[in-house]
This record gives C-alpha cells, structure tokens and sequence, in this order.
C-alpha cells in the first residue's frame, strides 16, 4: 500500500502514542505532545484562512523557540513552505533572500522589530508580518491572534504529494552566496527514521536543542525527536551556563554542537558547578572534530560518549557518524581519534570518496578526494537556480565540496572544503589538519588556517590564533609545538595572535572566508599600488 511520506507523520505518531507526554519545554513554558500538535494544527488552519497556499514560503526570523519548531508541522500542513532564516545574517542578505524566495509571510520575534520596520520597505513581496510575541507597529497581526483565526484539524496525509517541497533553507554563505536548499515531504521523513535508528534508550531520551533551528545541525534532530516522542528541550540562545542550568533541570541525555560551542562549554568557568550526569551522547559537526576535544568534553560530561556526525543543508542534513565509545575495545588508545573521525555512511546513504574524473580514491586514509552522496536525504535542488543545481550534481552523486580520505572500512576522515585546501609549491596542505595540531597546544582556545599569498610559494598556511584567558605563548614556542607534529611544508608562514574571538557564522563556524580575504586584499592593493 502506497502512504504519502511526510514529516506530518511524524507529529501524528507523537499524538497517537504520547499525546498525554510533555514533548516540549521552551521559555518557561511546557507543553505535552496533545498541546503541541493542537497548536501545530491551529496554525495550519490560521496561515490558510490568511491566504497562505500550495507552495508559499513562510519565513522565520527567530532565535530558538516552540513557535518555530510548530512551523516545521504546522506550515507544512497548510502546503506552503517552512523557511527559517539565519538571524545573524545582515539586513541585505536577509532582503535579498525574501526577494529571491519570493517568501509570503514572516513571522518574527519582537527583537527584530526595527529589522523588521526596514526589511517592510524594501520586501514588498512579503504580504504579512506577523509579530511572534506582543503586537508592534511593523506586524499585521500577532502569532496568537493567528493561532486564534485557526481550528485542531488532523491533517489527511493522503492528500499531500510526498514530493512537494516542505522546507527551503538558505546556506549559511560562510563560502559564498546563500543559496536556497529545496527539500522534499519524502526527503525528511526518510531522514527522520534513519535519524531515529540512532537513538539509544528512546523511553528515557531527553534531546536538548542548543544549535539555532534555522541550521542544518539544529533541524537535522527535531523531526526524529517528535516521531519518538522525545523530551525536546529548546534553548532560544547558545551560552554555556545556561547550558549546564537545562541538563541538570530536565536531564537532559542528547545534543548536537559544533566544534566552538564544545570548546566554550569545557573551558566553561562554571563547569563543575552542574549535575551533569545524565548527559549520555554529544554530536560534533558543522566543521572538524578532534581527539583532543573529544576527550576534553568527555571529560566535562562523565557519562557521555561524544562523536562525530557530518552532513550539509544539502542532505537533510545527516550522512555519516563516528565509531562510538563501544570501539574502545577494537581500537583501544586510539577510539577518540575514531570517534573524532568523520564518520561511516548511515542507512539510506551512500557515499564515495572520488576524484576529478568520479574515480574513487584508494582506500588508504592518504589519497585525498572528493565526498559524493547518492541518497534519499539528498536535496531537491537549488531554489530557482537550475545551473547551481546542475553544477553539483554528477548524474545522481552530489559532490559535497569536501575534500577527505577512506580506510577500508569505508571509514571517512575530512581534510578541507574544496575551496579551503592550500596549495603552496605544488603541495595540497589541509587547514583543518594545521588547525587540530594547533588546537591540542593548552593554551590554544580556537584558532584558523587560511591561505595567505606568498610571492615564492603562491600560497602559505597563515594561522590566527586565540590563547585561552590569562595564557601565554610566542609564535617560537607555538612553531616548536608544531614542528613535532606536522610536516615542514604544512607549518604556518605567519601567525597572529588575536585578543578578540574570531568571527563566526550564526551556528558558530568560524568565517574563515573572512579571514582569509583580510590577507589577500591587502595584496591585490599592493598589486595595484
């Protein structure tokens, strides 16, 4: 028998099995499976009664909150389209998003409010303004109102196409414009059960949202979560004690962060002040892991098991994950260089590692390739952009953009974005390979490789280094450090020491792009002068 897969499926299973559970805790407020799917089904029928139809982006400007996690049932009940919006973009990224996707509602939290009263005037595409919280004067209405104009009314998940696009996600741009990520109802609802495979101890599970929803690392868990009938803890914004406050409150057993976001949390002055016990598995991705901070947030969370897990906004997001803590046996002193691995392909996914001519590169942890993904998570396309489409696609491979290695275990160890890899006298160097061998120095906080010119080797590796507070270290000590762990070639040719934190996308990733136009500008204007 053929039944329409959709994330809606998800939520109905919430209902039927857990309806009387509490499902959600965001902001002070709790809700059970039963209130949330209420509110879910509301807006629905509060976004249809406002005209919103088939197809039609509904965009979100919010920080973390139950508001927008109903949107990714709710919205796609109406058949339009969920959009969050990376709140950390400027107000001409976000401007020329909502013109691109031709969005037709927004709703917002009150922070943004005089955003909001500048993107009114220059989006006249978007016909509604909905204010998430209180009533402001750049809003048509309020989130409640809208829940008010709606009614409960269980979706009939056999009128909705399957491949119809529920969600539209713009990348980060962290590597160049955003583009508009299409995904399917059938796309997600596949990675939900393969995310859901994953899932130790369910009955107990208790799933803490650190990284923004409007992020592939942050909506990669929710759909699964719901399907489950997991405790979902929401945190509207990342801060390490607040962190520590929601495991010890609610227990909270799972999270997901990236690499900056584990580093915060075991340098965290207040660490020790928390029960945090109950943690049992934290998810690293969103850029390279490590074996020393695998090790580091092992040693911050006691019970927990920390791993690698690797995706883009362009598979939904979830492909591949690292060898747990059960390897200890088969690999003894190395398991946290395992578990710091990019990982092994999940179910519903396969992956190679290729090079230019769609050759797969040996297996030998050495010969560097690229990561293609044939999967069901892989996306539907770029957002009326056929060409970009076409472009990362070889027949039904998606070519991810990252450079890695294999062993024969089909184990995948990431060494650079295509883009990123520095090529300095003929030799490919890795920044993140330059980058963790800084990093394992005490008295390294976070750090960035970039390419920097160089007039007799093109390019050389330039590091941008920040010390932890009240630490010290010379460019000679940190060079020494270095010359014991990496290759001649791959050392930095230039180190800064920087007193401020280094610039990072809104879920955390460091805008190496940033760093390294700073370096190549500067001689494009020597060029010209």
């Amino acid at each position: 028998m053929f039944v329409p897969l959709t994330p809606l499926r998800c939520l109905h299973r919430a209902l039927d099995l857990f309806g009387a559970k509490t499902g959600i805790v965001s902001g002070g407020q709790e809700f059970t499976y039963a209130q949330f799917g209420d509110r879910c089904e509301r807006l629905a029928a509060g976004l249809t009664r406002l005209g919103v139809g088939s197809g039609d982006r509904v965009a979100y400007l919010s920080y973390n909150n139950h508001q927008l996690l109903e949107g990714y049932y709710g919205v796609i009940q109406a058949r339009a389209i969920a959009m969050p919006l990376n709140v950390r973009l400027s107000r001409g990224e976000l401007a020329a998003i909502l013109q691109h996707s031709g969005a037709r509602a927004v709703l917002f939290e009150d922070e943004f409010t005089p955003l909001v009263t500048e993107l009114r005037n220059e989006c006249h595409v978007v016909e509604r303004w909905i204010s998430i919280g209180e009533r402001v004067p750049c809003a048509d209405l309020t989130y409640e109102e809208l829940l008010a104009e709606g009614h409960p009314e269980r979706a009939d998940i056999f009128a909705y196409d399957e491949m119809s696009i529920a969600e539209l996600f713009y990348t980060s741009g962290s590597t160049g414009v955003p583009k508009g990520v299409m995904l399917s109802h059938r796309t997600l609802y596949l990675h939900a059960m393969c995310v859901a495979l994953h899932y130790e101890d369910k009955d107990s599970a208790v799933d803490l949202h650190t990284i923004p929803l409007f992020h592939a690392n942050g909506w990669g868990r929710p759909h699964a979560s719901t399907m489950l009938g997991t405790l979902q803890v929401i945190m509207r914004r990342f801060e390490p004690s607040h962190v520590f406050q929601l495991i010890q409150k609610h227990g909270a057993t799972d999270m997901s962060l990236v690499p900056t976001m584990a580093n915060a949390l075991v340098h965290a002055p207040d660490r020790d002040r928390w029960n945090l016990s109950s943690m049992r598995r934290i998810t690293v991705g969103g850029a390279a892991n490590s074996p020393q901070l695998v090790e580091r947030v092992e040693q911050t969370f006691p019970n927990a098991e920390c791993f690698s897990g690797y995706g883009l906004t362009e598979t939904s997001p979830l492909v591949t994950m690292a060898q747990n803590r059960r390897a200890a046996a088969k690999y003894g002193d190395q398991r946290a260089q395992r578990q710091a691995m990019t990982g092994a392909a999940l179910e519903g996914v396969s992956l190679r590692v290729v090079d230019p001519e769609m050759r797969d590169v040996p297996r030998d942890l050495e010969s560097m390739g690229e990561i293609v993904v044939l999967s069901d998570h892989v996306m539907d396309g770029y957002y009326r952009d056929p060409e970009a489409t076409a472009a990362a696609m070889t027949g039904p491979w998606f070519h991810t953009g990252d450079m890695a290695a294999w062993d024969a275990d089909g184990y995948v160890q990431i060494l650079d974005r295509k883009k990123q890899i520095i090529i300095s006298g003929g030799e490919n160097i890795s920044s993140i390979e330059v980058e963790a061998a800084i990093a394992a120095h005490p008295a390294v906080l976070e750090c960035a490789v970039v390419a920097a010119p160089d007039a007799k080797w093109g390019e050389v590796p330039a590091a941008i280094v920040v010390l932890k507070p009240g630490a010290t270290l010379t460019e000679d000590e940190l060079l020494q450090f270095l010359q014991r762990r990496l290759a001649k070639f791959k050392l930095p040719r230039i180190f800064e020491f920087s007193a401020e934190p280094l610039p990072k996308t809104g879920t955390g990733k460091i805008r190496k792009l940033d760093l390294r136009e700073r370096f190549w500008a500067g001689r494009e204007k020597r060029v010209q002068g």
